[in-house]
């Protein structure tokens, strides 16, 4: 992590109170390096400004499963409130990030109606992408579930693969094996198009 003395991004600086930009904290994060672990006490939120990161944790197999993948916003939302992280926070693409002191934000909303409001809008759209990947999650098969990826959450049905297929088929809830068979099926059928770490969908003629 390098810390930076750039300014805040301007979608962060527009939400927080003009009295929290001198306590954020803008760094420069390299792919592999973790904001949290497991256990550890929620002291800040982080806002992703480009670059990719994904709450993780091991599943029953000691699989790795994706909870959250985040390129732009907030990440871990629910440390607000929480005692101590139940996730790992891994930057998977070279990011830039943003800490703001939780204690801070918490005395903002207790005092400023504005910014609460404000903070409350930012969690209705995150429920609402939230609530699109549960529907994701409840397709049966691993093309329906790409494509729904690719139409809720790409732009224009182009959809950044970030760290790569396998960190997207943990997203998906499904093997990167299974997901790489759909992915080659789906270009041989002249439906999905791979291209500078994106995927997209082929225009029907």
């Amino acid at each position: 992590m390098n810390s930076a003395s750039s300014p805040i991004h301007p979608e962060l600086a527009e939400l927080l109170p003009a009295d929290l930009h001198n306590f954020c904290v803008t760094s420069a994060y390299g792919k592999g390096e973790r904001l949290f672990e497991t256990g550890n006490k929620p002291a800040y939120m982080f806002f992703i400004a480009s670059g990719e990161v994904v709450l993780e944790r091991l599943g029953r197999h000691g699989e790795s499963v994706i909870l959250q993948r985040t390129r732009h916003g907030f990440v871990g939302e629910a440390s607000l409130q929480s005692a101590r992280y139940h996730c790992d926070g891994k930057v998977t693409a070279p990011a830039e990030i943003t800490q703001v002191p939780i204690r801070e934000i918490r005395v903002a909303i207790a005092t400023e109606p504005a910014f609460a409001t404000r903070w409350i809008g930012m969690l209705n759209l995150e429920l609402k992408r939230l609530r699109g990947q549960c529907e994701r999650l409840s397709l049966h098969k691993v093309q329906d579930r790409l494509l729904h990826l690719l139409e809720t959450e790409g732009e224009e049905e182009r959809y950044p693969l970030g760290s790569g297929l396998k960190s997207l088929a943990g997203e998906l809830g499904v093997t990167h094996e299974a997901l790489y068979r759909c992915v080659s099926d789906m270009e041989k059928r002249n439906l999905l198009r791979r291209d500078k770490g994106t995927l997209s969908l082929v225009a029907s003629e």
